[in-house]
């Protein structure tokens, strides 16, 4: 996953990669992270394995792109490593990144949003499928089929007009001319 694609992707997505697929797995997590009072010296050589563990990761930029999403790192402390980045680093980035961040962090709290898409899903699948009469039953059987299929189509359909006349009244929009 580069970059550009781990930007546009949503947080689920993102985590079930790192989980699938990081490097670090299994590793042990003090590895990643400063322990309090710990010399300097030797956080410096832990940080090292740390960044060279991370170093061709196949799931860094999602690695990396969760962390700048959870606001991992933090501009006046050396305390941790993620995605072979160390806290300042990571902060250095997410404040050049801002504006794009809270646009990806607001997209992935976006439930309701998931969950139109997966209902206007289920109604193309519905729609797309025929209650025809290869099935046994005879043309009664076939009329019944399509009456319920019909109903679980006005289902779907209900509550993704409720669904999206409840976003649209909250973004503001009247009632159409």
């Amino acid at each position: 996953m580069t970059s550009t694609q781990a930007r546009h992707t949503r947080r689920a997505v993102l985590q079930a990669a790192v989980d699938a697929g990081a490097r670090c797995a299994g590793s042990n997590p003090d590895l990643f992270f400063r322990a309090d009072g710990e010399r300097q010296t030797t956080w410096q050589a832990r940080r090292t394995e740390a960044i060279s563990l991370c170093t061709g990761c196949p799931v860094r930029a999602a690695c990396e792109e969760l962390a700048l999403r959870d606001g991992d790192g933090r501009a006046d402390a050396d305390e941790m490593v993620r995605a072979g980045l160390t806290g300042r680093e990571l902060a250095a980035v997410r404040a050049s990144h801002a504006e794009r961040l809270a646009a990806a962090v607001d997209a992935d709290l976006d439930t309701e949003g998931r969950h139109l898409d997966t209902l206007t899903t289920q109604l193309q699948y519905e729609a797309g499928t025929s209650p025809d009469s290869s099935r046994n039953g005879g043309p009664r059987a076939v009329a019944l089929r399509t009456a319920a299929q019909n109903a679980r189509l006005r289902t779907l359909a209900a509550q993704i007009r409720q669904i999206r006349t409840a976003r649209r009244a909250r973004a503001g929009w009247g009632v159409a001319a």
